[in-house]
């Protein structure tokens, strides 16, 4: 998810997840398949009612709530969203980092859904039960806190 692009000094390359000034709501609206709009509208509800964040734009197409700022062993560092989602073509990807490891005994009650490193895919919402999804979505910022100090925006 988080790709690099360019290099800011001979040793921290930049991540090209950053936020934007665009409006998550009219992002959301501008979906273009009708289920996959009114999906990404509950989620947009459901994400600000679990994490208690206001929505950010991060990248063209990536909603996400708090953000946390990084710094590896290597000297690598950065800013990144805490939990988020985004629309995709053939599903809805939420992102929980840093990942989903410690998760299955949430994740076997939450529906059908396809597992990346720090992706869940999603089909439609409505065959998944959307209080497991807000259990999983509290207890990725909890395991995050763990590491980094989460901030609103």
């Amino acid at each position: 998810m988080a790709k690099t692009t360019q290099k800011t000094n001979a040793t921290q390359p930049t991540n090209a997840t950053q936020p934007t000034q665009a409006d998550p709501r009219a992002f959301c609206n501008s979906v273009t398949h009708p289920g996959r709009r009114e999906d990404a509208l509950r989620l947009l509800d459901l994400f600000s009612k679990t994490t208690g964040y206001a929505p950010t734009m991060w990248a063209p197409s990536i909603i996400g709530f708090g953000r946390y700022h990084y710094t590896y062993a290597s000297g690598r560092e950065g800013d990144h969203l805490a939990t988020g989602f985004s629309p995709r073509k053939a599903n809805m990807v939420v992102y929980i980092m840093p990942g989903y490891t410690d998760f299955s005994h949430i994740l076997a009650r939450l529906g059908p859904h396809k597992l990346g490193k720090s992706c869940l895919y999603l089909g439609r919402l409505s065959k998944i039960d959307e209080a497991v999804l807000a259990e999983l979505i509290r207890a990725g910022l909890e395991d995050l806190a763990t590491r980094w100090a989460i901030h609103p925006q």
